[in-house]
């Protein structure tokens, strides 16, 4: 049985910047399971490939998305215009700050605004109007001890999504400030320490249970959906940031 509604991506294309794994390759399945085409993005050919065998997708493109030449090339060689781009990222580093040296500290402010600031330069008449840039970033801009560079990081994301919406209008910028989310990369950060968090997080979220990729690829696609939404910040954590 069907239920006769109509995909809402359908004849669309997205490409996800981060697609291989994790949010990027929940959301691809999400979008395409809405109708539309997908270009997976990542570094290693040999991930991409493996997502793509697994989502049916035709197109995929390995390259650094920090290195402006690379990612500037890509939106180049588009043959026709998409409709949307999501980029996923890095997981966050909570190095003490007076650990880290002059480049570092320089790196971690700048690294993910700047890659922000090139995808919307190179969108610019490669992206439909109405279309959308989805950014991810960090729930979690809170000041304790421990936490490194990453509040300060996190919090100049969201006015640079604002004024993003406005310089590459009618294209539409909106952010998703994601809390823990159970991903691979989560794992890699983890390590041994991943179960105990998993538990710590159901015993005291106020959803009871876990974010997983899934719950972002949909708020992802319903911001590719929804047209009236520009500019804005959605945070994803499950309500922690209620109960911390």
């Amino acid at each position: 049985m069907t239920s006769g509604r109509e995909p809402e991506l359908a004849g669309q294309t997205i490409a996800v910047i981060g697609g291989s794994s994790g949010i990027g390759l929940e959301t691809a399945r999400r979008a395409m399971a809405e109708g539309a085409d997908a270009i997976l993005v990542g570094r290693r050919q040999d991930r991409l490939d493996r997502a793509a065998r697994d989502l049916g997708a035709s197109r995929t493109a390995a390259f650094d998305a920090t290195d402006e030449d690379a990612l500037a090339g890509f939106f180049r060689d588009l043959a026709r215009p998409i409709d949307h781009v999501m980029v996923t990222g890095g997981g966050p580093s909570y190095s003490p700050i007076l650990e880290m040296d002059s480049d570092t500290v320089r790196r971690q402010l700048s690294s993910h605004a700047t890659l922000m600031v090139a995808v919307a330069r190179n969108a610019v008449g490669k992206v439909r109007p109405g279309g959308t840039l989805l950014f991810m970033g960090g729930a979690d801009d809170r000041v304790v001890r421990g936490i490194g560079i990453f509040a300060a990081a996190a919090a100049a994301l969201p006015p640079l999504t604002a004024t993003l919406a406005l310089e590459v209008a009618p294209i539409r910028v909106n952010l998703i400030a994601a809390g823990f989310v159970d991903t691979p990369l989560s794992a890699s950060l983890l390590g041994g320490d991943l179960d105990k968090r998993r538990a710590e997080l159901r015993s005291t979220l106020p959803i009871g249970r876990v974010v997983g990729p899934a719950d972002v690829a949909a708020l992802a696609v319903h911001l590719m959906t929804n047209t009236a939404v520009t500019g804005e910040t959605y945070n994803i954590d499950g309500g922690q940031r209620l109960v911390s």
